[in-house]
């Protein structure tokens, strides 16, 4: 397994924010952001970073509230927009002027307004199991449970909640991968089992919030049609429909799908071929 580095970096507001960087090959190797999901961290990728690190200087952040980044003082800043000019200021400190990016779920969304605030910016996108019209169940689901779990007396009862909320997503998972994700997605703090996030990222969810309307969503996706983009979809997903996903392909005719079997929202990326179909792309 590839090594990773700790880096640290300033948002424009004044938080400490966190990634792990997994250097490439050489010094100037080209810079893949991995961008995970609304309540997730860096962990996510922890089992496909080291692959795609033989070609690629791959960087992981941890969004506001997420992880060892920092949580923010006020909730509105729990927002897409806010997200993406975290993720601008990491690119501006890494260097670079181009990346090719990596983005499940949410990471999916702010690709598409990073697109469209920063023409140019993105070489390459895999986009995982999202796209501008987010459909109404699946949104509620994970309504229902964002900042809501734990704590956990142990990481058993962890495994056995998250197996439970999660078993129509991955209906194919044995017991040790249910430990292997809660592992992911909680952590351990004062002898109890934990969110690794901010609980109050879940309130801008509950009110209007114009960040995820759809026409808005079409608009910044539109934005992309120039970069050569790979759209996975789970073929379980309650997100990402499949009239969503046709017109996806209609508007854009760089898109290539990839469809992951038996998996929900969203895919791991370390199902059967899907990590080598990845690394197909983002190296032809």
């Amino acid at each position: 397994m590839s090594d990773f580095k700790d880096h640290f970096f300033q948002s424009k507001d004044g938080l400490t924010l966190y990634a792990r960087d997994y250097p490439g090959p050489e010094a100037d190797s080209p810079t893949l952001l991995c961008l995970h999901g609304l309540t997730r961290n860096s962990r996510d990728f922890q089992d496909v970073a080291p692959t795609l690190a033989s070609d690629f200087r791959v960087v992981v952040p941890e969004q506001r509230g997420r992880g060892r980044s920092e949580y923010a003082a006020d909730v509105a800043h729990y927002a897409l927009m806010q997200y993406v000019e975290d993720t601008r200021t990491l690119i501006e400190g890494l260097g670079v002027d181009q990346v090719s990016i990596i983005g499940t779920s949410m990471g999916g969304l702010m690709t598409f307004a990073l697109s469209a605030l920063y023409p140019g910016s993105i070489k390459k996108a895999v986009i995982n199991d999202i796209g501008p019209h987010i459909a109404t169940v699946g949104l509620e689901r994970i309504k229902s449970y964002v900042g809501v779990p734990g704590p956990f007396a142990d990481w058993q009862e962890a495994t056995d909640y998250l197996a439970d909320i999660s078993s129509e997503i991955f209906p194919e998972w044995e017991r040790d991968q249910w430990s292997r994700f809660a592992r992911q997605c909680y952590v351990e703090r004062e002898g109890q089992v934990m969110i690794d996030y901010d609980p109050r990222i879940a309130e801008p969810l509950a009110g209007d919030n114009q960040d995820t309307e759809t026409e808005i969503l079409w608009s910044l996706f539109d934005t992309m049609v120039g970069v050569p983009t790979l759209l996975i979809r789970g073929d379980l997903t309650d997100l990402l429909t499949e009239e969503c996903t046709a017109e996806m392909l209609k508007r854009h005719p760089q898109c290539e799908l990839l469809r992951v079997p038996n998996v929900g929202h969203a895919p791991m990326l370390t199902e059967p071929g899907v990590r080598e179909a990845i690394q197909h792309f983002l190296l032809a």
